[in-house]
This record gives structure tokens, sequence and C-alpha cells, in this order.
């Protein structure tokens, strides 16, 4: 439960500090003294954005704090899942500086105001005057019944298989549109892969055709080259390798009177075996390299072929042209499989579907199972708060398979006897919507087990003895859970254990704790006005059992 609140230059607030009651709260004041800026505080507390009105004074920060008693909520998990450490006593703290940045605090850990926003959901319900609006909401209408339930996992087991079968939709839908566009160009798609694989290219066949129609278009020159250069290295008469063979015979010779002249035949001798090397390649030159103009018009027409096909597919290079044929296969063979590949998906999509239909049927079972209680416990609470004709009912129509389930939910109501209900957001008066909210909220917050409600006005439309009847109605619900109430009426704010009073002084607004002989002052005050009559003071001590 929220046990203080801090409040320091925000809006019309200097600086404030209240502590709370575990029980029932009551927060009065004046039109415009500022109680819904204490609602506003809280608001950036669990995770508002700043809207930019925040700062009172623009020299020092805004500064929200609270402490909350969140012993036995059994908070623990979550305070691992959001990597805090777990006391039973916390103090939650959002800084806004002068410059419009936000820093917000756990404890002592810094935190994002997700954080608080998942935090906030488990420690407080703010009630505003406009709520009665979400009555018209079927979100709202959902998640009050799978609340009243006790099917909020199995609503995140739906969420998570709707999810799914969204995914599996998507996949499908999107694989039958890649086939349809893949299928109208099936045909030249096949054309180009044949005609590809005929050609039989391969990696770096375009470079070695390039040398090979070099060499025969230079065939005749080539081995003239080549023939000119065997003549020279063994012509018996003129040739190097001849006449080098009888220099080292002749070095030899002279090695025993001259021993460096064997070093120097040797060396000759090594010079005649690479000159011979050399001749043999000339010889096998002569013989492999011939002119013949139907190999070369054969290698030339290979090399148009390919430099064809790769203007045709604008590839810059062979290998390029290779993936482009292998990607073409692939999206060929990936049309041959569409059958059975959307088969599969379709497959999946399928069971999807049973599995979100499944949890969807079990979702509107305990739907139907908790209605009963529910309609019951509402139509309890708006017989005490003098609405003793009121019917409260929920209707259910069944729907193909949505984000929602399969089901449509309306509230149904009516405040007369002998009258039909109809949808409540459609009949109801504002006092009629006040009470039902109240009901509802009522019978959902000791179904969520939260330990802390605030009303902001929600006695609006209502006076007199119902206005004491609705008093008697948040009183017994605080009994078992902290509430506080912002309102206009004496008949409920006498119900509050503490009474505090919102009033502002030099533009600020300030709140106090009122004490006993204060509150029936307030109180009197909010029977006659300001000009405070013995009947009123009266009245007032009779409100407060006194």
């Amino acid at each position: 439960m929220l046990r203080t609140l801090s409040v320091e230059n925000y809006a019309l607030i200097d600086h404030l500090e209240v502590e709370f009651d575990s029980h029932l709260n009551i927060i009065t004041g004046q039109t415009g003294a500022g109680k819904s800026i204490l609602l506003g505080a809280l608001s950036l507390l669990l995770g508002a954005r700043n809207e930019g009105s925040a700062i009172k004074e623009n020299t020092r920060n805004c500064v929200v704090e609270a402490s909350f008693d969140i012993d036995g909520l059994n908070l623990e998990q979550l305070f691992e899942q959001l990597e805090l450490d777990y006391e039973p006593q916390i103090t939650i703290r959002r800084i806004i500086t002068p410059a419009g940045k936000s820093r917000a605090f756990v404890g002592d850990i810094p935190v994002q105001l997700s954080v608080l926003k998942t935090l906030g959901e488990y420690l407080i319900d703010i009630h505003s005057q406009h709520s009665n609006l979400i009555l018209a909401s079927e979100s709202f209408r959902l998640e009050a019944l799978d609340t009243i339930a006790g099917c909020t996992a199995l609503r995140a087991e739906y969420n998570h298989a709707f999810a799914e079968l969204h995914k599996a939709q998507h996949a499908l839908a999107e694989a039958e549109q890649t086939i349809s566009s893949a299928r109208k160009e099936e045909e030249w798609l096949r054309y180009q892969v044949e005609e590809l694989r005929s050609a039989a290219i391969k990696p770096n066949e375009e470079a070695e055709l390039e040398v090979k129609i070099a060499t025969l278009a230079n065939a005749e020159s080539i081995t003239e080259a080549y023939g000119t250069l065997h003549q020279s290295l063994t012509d018996e008469q003129t040739g190097v390798v001849m006449q080098l063979v009888a220099r080292a015979k002749a070095l030899k010779a002279i090695a025993e009177s001259y021993p460096e002249a064997q070093q120097a035949a040797e060396r000759l001798a090594s010079v005649v075996i690479e000159l011979q090397d050399l001749d043999g390649t000339a010889e096998q030159v002569m013989e492999h390299i011939e002119a013949d103009p139907e190999l070369l018009d054969k290698y030339n027409n290979r090399l148009e072929l390919l430099y064809s096909l790769r203007r045709k597919h604008h590839a810059e290079s062979i290998e390029e042209l290779i993936d482009i044929y292998k990607n073409y296969s692939e999206q060929l063979e990936s049309i041959d499989r569409a059958d059975e590949n959307i088969a599969e998906l379709q497959r999946a999509v399928k069971a999807a579907t049973e599995r979100a239909t499944a949890l969807a049927t079990s979702l509107f079972e305990a739907h139907k199972a908790a209605a009963p209680a529910f309609e019951r416990g509402v139509e309890g609470i708006l017989h005490k708060v003098g609405m003793e004709s009121a019917k409260f009912s929920v209707g259910f129509q069944n729907t193909p398979l949505t984000a929602s389930g399969t089901e449509k939910i309306d509230f149904l109501f009516t405040a007369n006897e002998g009258h039909s209900a109809r949808a409540i957001e459609k009949i109801a008066s504002g006092g009629e919507m006040s009470r039902v909210m109240l009901a509802l909220k009522s019978i959902i917050s000791r179904s969520l087990a939260l330990p802390t409600i605030i009303f902001d006005e929600i006695d609006t439309g209502v006076s007199g003895s119902v206005a004491n009847a609705v008093g008697e109605v948040i009183a017994e619900l605080s009994a078992t859970m902290q509430v506080i109430d912002i309102t206009h009426l004496p008949q409920i704010a006498s119900k509050g254990n503490r009474h505090y009073l919102v009033y502002k002084s030099e533009s600020t607004t300030n709140m106090r704790q009122l004490t006993d002989s204060e509150r029936v002052t307030e109180i009197a005050k909010m029977l006659s006005g300001e000009n405070i009559t013995d009947a009123a003071i009266k009245q007032a001590q009779i409100l407060l059992g006194k």
C-alpha cells in the first residue's frame, strides 16, 4: 500500500508530504484547489510521460517520491524479472530536471519508465472521473472478465497462440504471393536455366579461351620463333650447344695442368643442360602448335557465346554469370517445390488455428462460468447504492477467431423494473455510470488483490441517501485494501479513517491532515457552504458519529 507521498516543485505544489492510512483516506477541497494535481504527481511516479508542465519553478528539479509497503503481495518474482532488489518496503522516486530530462529510481537503482509502469500495475489502480468512458471499451470488458474468472494466465497463453497464428498466416500469404509471381515467369525462367545449363560454363573458362585463341591466331610466328631458336641451339655447324660442348671438352683437357679449368667446364656443362632443356621446350612447341582454322573458329564461337550470355544477363564476369545460373536454378527448384512448401505452411496455419481456437474456447467457457457470480456481485452493490431495481448481466456473442478470442462481450444494464437490459454505455446516465463503475471496480480490485485503489470523484451524479450508500460501499472496500477517495460529498467524506484538505495559499497548492474538530468544520462547510450553520455542524457531527 501507499505509505507516504512527497511532492516538490510540481505544477502548483511547492512542497508537501503526506502519510496515508492503510484503509480509507478522504481528500476534499474546493474546486480548483489542486486535488487532481496529486493524481498527476502519482501518475508521473508510475511511469507517465512528462508533458512539459510538471515543473513549478524552472530553477530546481521536480521530485515526486513515494514509499510503499509491499509485504505479502508476492512480488518477489516480478522484482527478479525487472532485475530489482526486493524489499518489503520500497521507495520509488521520479525526478524531472528544468531541462526536461527525466530520471527514475526504485530504491537506489535507476530504472526506465517502462519498469515504473509495470510495477505500478501491481501497486495502484487510479480511477479518474473520466474512467467511466472505458465501459464502452470491449478490451476493458474482456479484461474485467479475465480477472474475475481468474484466467489472466490463460489470456496470456491465448495472446501468444494468436500471435503465432498471425505469424503462420503471414508466412503462408507471403509464400503464396511469391509463388504466384514466380509462376508467371516460370516459362521464361526454365528457358534461361536450360540455356545456361546447356552452355556448361566453367570457372575461368573465358580467360583460358582468350589465351588459346591468341595462341592459335599467332601459331605461325610462334613456331617460326621457336624453330629459329631450335636451330640456333642445335645446328651441327653453328649451334650454340655444339660449340659449348666442344669448349667444355677443351677446358677439361687442360684441367690437370690448370685445375680452375675444371670448374669452368662444369659451369659450361650446367649451361648446356639448361639450353638442351630449352631446346626440348622449343621442339614441343613446334610439335604441338600449328595453325588450325577450324579449332580457332571453335574457340572464337565459344568465347562469343560467353560474351553474349554475359551481355544478356548483365554479368560483369564469368563467375557472376555462374552465380546467376545458380540463382535461376534455385528459383526454379523453389517453384518445383512450391506445392510441398505451401502444403506445409497450410498445415502450420491449421495447427495454429486449432490451438488458438481451443484456448479461445477455454476462455469463453471460463467467462461463462464466472459471469453469474459476477452479475450477482455487481447487482448486489447497485442495490446497496440506491438502485434497487437495477439489473446487470454479461452478454455473449460468438464471433470468428480474433485477437480477443471467439466472443464479443457486452455489459447489459437497466435501472428500471420491467425494462429490458441494453448495452450500459448506451442507456446509463452519468450517476448510474458512476455507481456501476464503483461496483465493477470494487469486485475487480478484490479479484486482482491490488493493495491500493484511488477514486477521483467516482461519486459524480449522486447525492443524499445514495451518496451515503456509495460511501458505505467504499468504506467496505477499504476494509480489505487501501482506498484514497477524492470527493465533494460530505456523506462520503465522513466515512474516512483520515481526512486531508487540499487548499490554495498564494497560488500554491497545499495539503494537510485534518484533526477531529477540523473534520467537523470541513464537512459542515461541504453541507452548507462557507456560511456554516449550527444545523450543518450538528449534521456533520451525526455523519461522523459524534
